[in-house]
């Protein structure tokens, strides 16, 4: 490879799947582009626009032979085509040369083994380290990713105990961990706080300067792009419809899809509830505490103090906002007023105690309180068509008098999201991340609950489709009086539909108010810095936080 030559080469890159049903679907369409050596490249668009298969093609990892290649395609690592490359060589490469931050971290970790297993896999395939060794490398990679004073405590942990972000830092230390020429970047914030977003930018691009990485970064968030790209291309079903410099492509966007992307993110404000709406969901010193065992009799040692003395009172047609770090105690706090979490203290739902009920008690409730999950991939059975998963709850609650009944409400829900009713005899896999949370919603709304926990609902979703949904999620709010609970590290969106804000921080509630003073005038230095962090605001006299 010459010395000027680009140190990867994508050309008329074409993917296309058999869909059985719905026949054969061109996901990629002709791509083509470079990636020098030390440079950051940006892949933007929506979901389904054909960010992630690019990126899945570079490794060669698409389920073949259900994905196919034109014969035009070509991908070339320093100069070496890797499109049809024997099974060796592509070990070699991935993981070595090449390594990639999946989007999904959950799905990406195997839950049987523990953290440094994991982590120190990459290290003895590739670098053939001892146990020592690895075990020190993967101890300062978990620190450089941010894990810090818990790095050596997180070691014989599982994916199941580490939280969505927590999980999505190990997957940056993976990707890491041999210094590869290039980093393949899917989305590596979406399930990160924005705090640590921050820090793990920065923290890339001080490797990309040490190391001489390339990175190939793909997401759906624009203020990212500006902070970590040089170039960047704009993909529209399969298709690169711009490319250029980011100063240009920002400043002076030629093609109309650029300018709608430019122009999308959660606008507005909640809509206006009632003051007296009856409460749905009350709750007074909720503690959920898991206990640290040891010993060879596994004796309690102490207890990891996840929910800590936590009040809530939530109304009907309100939303309650729920902000913090990683780790806070956010999405322990949603399953613990679902009954989804062992926990003490009083819950209360529309005026009935359900702490004591258990099993069959608690059954004709689960109708009236549902959940969308923050990793949509983990939560949609893989064996089931997307009309079947939709449909399962209607089926178990006894909903529709018949199948035909159920399918036209499936039909319905798929409408409100924003996605093609035909599509629903197709399966997850087929569909790209932000669809799948989509599916995730369609199948809470299709039972028209009273409570809704949103757990990160909008994390996977381009900017668009975000505005889409925010507006979706309030027009139903105020059509069937829904009490929402929403649970963001994206607090632009917060912002767009929350009513009051609680601020969690190592499972203590640190503020709590109504929502334009929390993000008007925050109280507490800890909120200050979250929305220091999120809006690149400033502190000025008298505490106030401001643009």
């Amino acid at each position: 490879m010459a010395d000027n030559a680009p140190l990867l080469q994508v050309r008329n890159l074409s993917v296309a799947f058999d869909s059985g049903k719905a026949g054969r679907v061109v996901a990629v369409d002709g791509v083509s582009f470079d990636l020098a050596r030390g440079e950051t490249l940006a892949l933007v668009g929506e979901s389904g626009s054909g960010k992630s298969v690019t990126a899945l093609s570079i490794l060669q990892l698409l389920p073949y032979p259900l994905a196919r290649h034109t014969p035009e395609s070509s991908i070339r690592y320093a100069g070496e085509e890797l499109v049809g490359a024997a099974e060796g060589r592509l070990r070699n490469v991935r993981g070595n040369r090449i390594a990639m931050i999946f989007q999904e971290p959950m799905t990406s970790l195997n839950p049987l083994h523990s953290i440094e297993r994991q982590v120190g896999e990459v290290l003895v395939i590739h670098k053939k380290l001892g146990r020592e060794a690895a075990r020190a490398r993967i101890v300062e990679l978990l620190r450089l990713v941010g894990l810090g004073a818990q790095a050596e405590k997180r070691l014989d942990a599982y994916p199941h105990q580490l939280s969505g972000g927590q999980r999505q830092r190990v997957m940056i230390a993976m990707a890491l961990a041999n210094d590869p020429d290039i980093l393949i970047a899917d989305e590596p914030t979406t399930a990160v706080d924005v705090t640590i977003q921050a820090q793990l930018l920065k923290l890339l691009k001080e490797l990309q300067a040490k190391l001489g990485m390339a990175i190939l970064f793909i997401t759906h968030d624009l203020g990212i792009v500006r902070k970590m790209a040089q170039r960047v291309c704009v993909m529209q079903q399969g298709k690169i419809v711009e490319a250029g410099p980011v100063g240009e492509i920002f400043e002076r966007p030629k093609h109309a899809y650029t300018r709608h992307l430019l122009a999308a993110e959660p606008k507005g404000k909640p809509a206006e509830a009632a003051a007296d709406a009856p409460t749905v969901v009350a709750a007074r010193d909720v503690r959920v505490w898991f206990p640290i065992k040891g010993g060879v009799f596994r004796r309690t040692l102490g207890h990891v103090k996840a929910i800590d003395g936590v009040d809530i009172t939530l109304k009907e047609g309100h939303t309650l906002g729920i902000v913090g770090e990683s780790g806070s105690g956010k999405t322990t706090l949603g399953l613990a007023l679902l009954r989804l979490e062992s926990a003490t203290g009083a819950i209360a739902f529309d005026g009935r105690e359900i702490q004591a009920l258990r099993g069959a008690a608690l059954r004709p409730l689960r109708r009236e309180m549902q959940i969308v999950f923050q990793d949509p991939f983990a939560s949609l059975s893989p064996r089931l068509s997307v009309g079947e998963i939709v449909a399962e709850g209607l089926k178990i609650h006894r909903i529709g008098a018949d199948a035909a009944v159920r399918d036209e409400m499936v039909v319905a829900a798929l409408h409100e999201v924003r996605l093609d009713p035909d599509t629903r005899h197709r399966y997850p896999h087929e569909f790209s991340g932000g669809q799948r949370q989509r599916i995730s919603i369609a199948r809470a709304l299709v039972l028209k609950p009273k409570f809704l926990v949103l757990d990160e609902p909008t994390s996977a979703l381009d900017m668009s489709v975000q505005a889409q949904i925010v507006d979706l999620l309030r027009e139903l709010q105020v059509k069937h009086r829904l009490a929402y609970l929403f649970i963001s590290h994206d607090l632009r969106v917060v912002r767009a539909l929350a009513d009051e804000v609680l601020v969690l921080k190592d499972g203590k509630m640190v503020e709590h108010g109504p929502a334009s003073r929390i993000f008007g005038a925050p109280q507490e230095a800890y909120t200050k810095a979250l929305m220091a962090a999120a809006f690149e605001l400033e502190a000025v006299e008298g505490g106030v936080v401001r643009t």
